[in-house]
C-alpha cells in the first residue's frame, strides 16, 4: 500500500542526471524519489557522466546518496529498474545486456502500455556528433560545462539583485537556428524509427529538452535532465504521460502531505 504522502505513478522515466558533474542536481533527484512510488523506473542514459569522471571528478555525497536511495528502491519497494546507455556512460556498452532480478543495463527498452509500445531509447545515436564526430562532441562537453559554469554567477549576480533564475542553454536553443533545425531533425528521425518498430511512441533524452506531443501520429516524449530543466515523464496508473517538472512536483507534494511537509524543511524552500 503506498503512503498518502507519496505521489503515485505507474512508471518514471529519468535522464541526463550527469552524476560525476558540479552542475548535477542529484539532490534535489534524490527528494524527488523520495516522495514518489512507481512500479518501474528507467533510467534513459546519462545517468553518470563518464566523460567527466575520467577528466576531473566531482563527486559529492549526494551523487552517493541518489545511488544508494534507487538501490534501496529495487530492494525495499520491489521497484523495477532499466538503466539504458547513454553516450556519456557509454563505457556501459561492453557489459550489455545485463539482467539480474529487478534491474537491467541495456541499449533500448520497449515499454508496454494498454494502447500499444513505446520505445524507450537514450537518442545519441541520432545525433551524428555524437556517432561520427565523436571529438567534437567532447570539445562541445566542454563548451557546454563552461557556458553552466558562466550561467552559475550570472544566476548568483541575478539572485542577489532578486531575479529568479534565468538558463542561457535554454536561451541559446530556442533562438539559435541552427540549434533549433537540429532539435526539430532530431524529433523527426525518432518518430520515424518509433513508426518502423511498429509503436505508437517514443520516449528519449539526450538534448536536454523536455517534451510531450504528437509528431504525425506517434506521441514524443523526452524527460529532458536533471541540470538545468529539472524534469521528468511519468505515467499515471490511468496511461497518462505527463512531464513533471520539479517546481511541478513540489506543488503536488505539499498538497498532498501539508503536515509532512510542514515537519522537515518546506519542499518549497527546496526550489
Amino acid at each position: 500500500m503506498v503512503a498518502k504522502s507519496k505521489l503515485d505513478f505507474k512508471t518514471v522515466f529519468l535522464s541526463d542526471v550527469h552524476l560525476g558533474t558540479r552542475d548535477s542536481k542529484a539532490a534535489e533527484l534524490t527528494k524527488f524519489l523520495k516522495h514518489v512510488h512507481c512500479e518501474k523506473l528507467v533510467l534513459n542514459g546519462d545517468i553518470v557522466d563518464g566523460w567527466q569522471l575520467r577528466r576531473k571528478p566531482f563527486w559529492l555525497d549526494e551523487h552517493t546518496k541518489l545511488v544508494r536511495h534507487i538501490l534501496k528502491m529495487m530492494e525495499k519497494k520491489n521497484t523495477e529498474v532499466v538503466y539504458l546507455r547513454g553516450n556519456h556512460d557509454d563505457v556501459l556498452t561492453r557489459f550489455l545486456p545485463i539482467l539480474i532480478d529487478k534491474f537491467s543495463l541495456v541499449s533500448e527498452h520497449l515499454h508496454q502500455t494498454a494502447r500499444g509500445n513505446y520505445l524507450v531509447v537514450h537518442g545519441d545515436g541520432f545525433d551524428n556528433v555524437t556517432t561520427d564526430h565523436k571529438w567534437v562532441a567532447h570539445l562541445g562537453h566542454l563548451g557546454y560545462a563552461w557556458l553552466l559554469r558562466f550561467n552559475r554567477l550570472y544566476n548568483r549576480w541575478r539572485a542577489w539583485r532578486g531575479q529568479e533564475y534565468f538558463s542561457l542553454s535554454k536561451k541559446v536553443k530556442a533562438k539559435v537556428k541552427s540549434a533549433v533545425s537540429f532539435i526539430g531533425r532530431y524529433e523527426t528521425q525518432l518518430q520515424e524509427l518509433a513508426k518502423h518498430r511498429g509503436c505508437i511512441g517514443i520516449i528519449c533524452g539526450h538534448i536536454h529538452t523536455p517534451e510531450n506531443k504528437m509528431i504525425g501520429d506517434i506521441h514524443y516524449l523526452n524527460s529532458g535532465d536533471w541540470v538545468e530543466s529539472l524534469t521528468a515523464v511519468v505515467e499515471h496508473w490511468d496511461g497518462r504521460f505527463e512531464v513533471l517538472s520539479y517546481q511541478q512536483f513540489l506543488l503536488q507534494a505539499a498538497a498532498s502531505s501539508p503536515a509532512e511537509s510542514s515537519q522537515e524543511a518546506p519542499l518549497e524552500d527546496a526550489a
